[in-house]
């Protein structure tokens, strides 16, 4: 095994493109960012799976930096070609491990599976039924739910927020075991933490997401509460799933909104003050003159800032396709 820093690749040859026209090949992505207790169950349970279901998959495991690949993995990989194992030189986090993996994977279907289970492995092959019935992507629901109900809380509160964004309404958008397309996979803008959306991301692309019953896994049920400041990162990243999903290409209807209402109520409360000074109250040594003066700079700053974003994606609108085509006739 390689030093830390470095990356770890026992494979072969990749295929070549044409024998991939033969029949579907399989890459099974694994993101290992969180916890590895049951990553070789994890990976003999679903190979199993896969092994009467498809002719040739690969398992495509992606190590965070604080993650050391076990030897019994790499012994594995060392001799299967359906094994590879990539190792990040610090942490990145699971977005990066997701596109890393997709793309150094090699087949034409990609499933996605945290390093535990999160659903029994036999759901798979009902992701894989739904690619072949038409889906661009699966993703797995867990149900019925077998843990607590704190954790069934966060999960509806979570979709509850996001379903007012997306125009589809997701039940577990969080579920790691997803199943996709590859030019859906390559389409997908992933960066920062925005792995969670990735449905809906998919769904804004213009690709068809059909959610799956799938059976949860009992070792999934255990209770699940984070630090605050977890919760709070969580809630960033919904804000700025919302303003992707509705304000990518229209900048200054989000800044101009909200500075139109800030300037509003700055000239509103000079308005007041200008009448009250005309009517000889003095004004100069007031915290309302100081708080329109700031609603009033403000205002303009964030119209300023909206006007600068539409700028910028007029500049790229040249290059940037907003639209899929989905058939031609």
């Amino acid at each position: 095994m390689s030093t830390p820093g470095t990356l770890v690749e026992p494979m072969a040859e990749p295929l070549s493109p044409a024998s991939l026209e033969d029949g579907d090949f399989i890459s099974v992505v694994v993101p290992v960012v969180e916890r590895a207790d049951h990553i070789l169950a994890v990976y003999h349970a679903f190979a199993h799976e896969l092994e009467q279901r498809a002719d040739r998959y690969e398992f495509v495991f992606v190590f965070d930096g604080r993650f050391t690949p076990p030897p019994e993995l790499i012994a594995i990989g060392r001799q299967s070609s359906q094994v590879r194992i990539l190792r990040f030189a610090r942490e990145f986090g699971e977005t990066a491990a997701l596109r890393l993996g997709i793309e150094r994977s090699q087949g034409n279907l990609i499933v996605t599976v945290p390093p535990y289970f999160q659903v029994q492995p036999e759901g798979i092959g009902l992701l894989l039924d739904a690619l072949t019935g038409g889906a661009d992507m699966a993703v797995a629901n867990r149900s019925p739910r077998l843990d607590s109900w704190i954790n069934r809380m966060q999960s509806r509160a979570f979709h509850r927020i996001v379903g007012g964004v997306s125009s589809q309404r997701f039940h577990d958008m969080a579920c790691g075991v997803r199943a996709m397309r590859r030019p859906v996979a390559e389409a997908l803008p992933l960066y920062g933490d925005l792995h969670r959306f990735i449905p809906a991301l998919a769904l804004r692309e213009g690709y068809r997401v059909e959610e799956i019953a799938v059976a949860q896994h009992p070792e999934d049920a255990r209770p699940r509460v984070y630090r605050p400041g977890v919760y709070l990162r969580r809630l960033l990243d919904i804000a700025a799933f919302f303003f992707l999903a509705k304000f990518t290409e229209k900048p200054l209807r989000f800044f101009g909104l909200v500075g139109s209402a800030f300037l509003g109520m700055g000239t509103l409360l000079s308005l007041v003050l200008l009448i009250q000074r005309v009517e000889g109250q003095g004004i100069a040594n007031r915290p309302a003159l100081l708080l329109a003066v700031l609603l009033l700079a403000l205002g303009v700053q964030l119209i300023g800032l909206g006007l600068v974003g539409e700028i910028i994606v007029h500049l790229r609108a040249p290059h940037r396709r907003a639209y899929r085509v989905r058939e031609r006739t």
